[in-house]
Formats: C-alpha cells, structure tokens, sequence
C-alpha cells in the first residue's frame, strides 16, 4: 500500500524574511555595480543628433572616471545635490561623450561631449569649435546644427574653463541646453562615460 508523502509549508512569517533578504542581497550587489561599474541610461531628446538618438539606451561605464551619488530617489531635488558624493578613476578627456548634472538641476541627468578641459579658453566662431586658438575636427557634427535658424554660423565665447571644471556642448549645437548657457560644470558633476548603444539592436554601435 502507497504512502502519500505530505510536503510541509513554510510558515508565512519564514517565507516572507526569505524573500526580504533576497531582494536586499539583490541590492546590495546592485548598487556598486551601478555605482562604479557600469549603468544602462535612456537618451531623453535629440540635443546629441546625430550621435545618439531619443529613446536609444546607452552603456555607460563609470570604473574609469565617475562620480557616485549617494542621495535617494524620492528626495527633493536639493537634498539630491547636496547629497555625499565620491569620485573615482581619472579624469575625462576631450570629446569624451558623458553623462552629467548641472548645478542646481537636482537630480535630472545630461548627455553630452567634453569639447573644454581645465584652464582650456572655448570658442565658436561661424559655428566652427576653437580651443585655445587652434580650430577642431568635429565630423561627429551635422553641418546644419553649427548654425542658426537663418542659416548664420553659431557663434560663443571666448570662455576660460575654470580650474577643476570641464565645458560641455551637445553634438547638436543649435538644440543644445549646455555649458555656453549653464557654464562650465565642476568635475564631480561627471556621473560616467558613455561607450555605446546596446538598443534598439539593430543600432547597437559604439560611440565617440
């Protein structure tokens, strides 16, 4: 004669500390890695056309240069900006497509291209980028986005980077709210690097 074998159920109370303490394990391996590793972030708007476009999603490494917030996602966005924040790696360089923050912007996240280091004097003339003095090669840029609404060339500047400041500028200049507007942005204002599209798959691509 068969036996039917009973199967014990956990108690309620077991069952739901289980499932708490996986889901802050899950977390807690999380957070560094988006922290210091890498994170996936969504472009929002065409100020970076034709680089990147709306709606891609971006691979951003943060091991080589970063800088890790520690606020918490409901807070206010001036708790968010004065929230402890730690830097990491080394520094950008120019042309490096980035993801930052702009003082007293809170939380909100921005995508754009260092084109002004430390100490570097910017300027565009006839939409044309000039880096102390010296005319650079931009060909990442459309030539319809160097200029106006009339057709004239963008000009800017001449504007000095401020010691531990970085100058950016959106691929599409003539659509871009950025460092000619906001100024130049404090180094620990520098969130990742961004290396690529992973989706849509068909336009995964790494980008510079």
């Amino acid at each position: 004669m068969k036996t039917r074998k009973t199967v014990s159920k956990k108690p309620l109370a077991r069952e739901i500390l289980e499932w708490c303490c996986t889901i802050l394990a899950a977390g807690l391996i999380a957070f560094p890695l988006k922290a210091f590793a890498f994170e996936l972030v969504r472009v929002d708007g065409g100020s970076m056309d034709d680089t990147l476009a709306n709606g891609e999603i971006m691979l951003v490494t943060k091991y080589d240069y970063a800088t890790a917030w520690f606020s918490l996602p409901w807070q206010d966005p001036e708790a968010q900006a004065a929230a402890p924040r730690v830097t990491v790696g080394g520094d950008p360089q120019r042309f490096d497509i980035v993801i930052c923050r702009y003082p007293g912007r809170g939380g909100t996240i921005f995508v754009k291209r260092v084109v002004g280091l430390p100490g570097d004097t910017v300027a565009l003339r006839d939409g044309d980028l000039y880096v102390n003095g010296e005319r650079q090669e931009e060909p990442y840029i459309t030539d319809a986005y160097r200029r106006t609404g009339r057709g004239t060339g963008l000009t800017f500047g001449p504007y000095t980077v401020p010691d531990g400041h970085y100058f950016v500028m959106g691929d599409h200049r003539n659509n871009s709210n950025d460092s000619r507007a906001q100024g130049a942005i404090p180094r620990d204002m520098i969130l990742g690097h961004v290396r690529g599209i992973l989706f849509p798959f068909g336009s995964a691509r790494s980008v510079e």
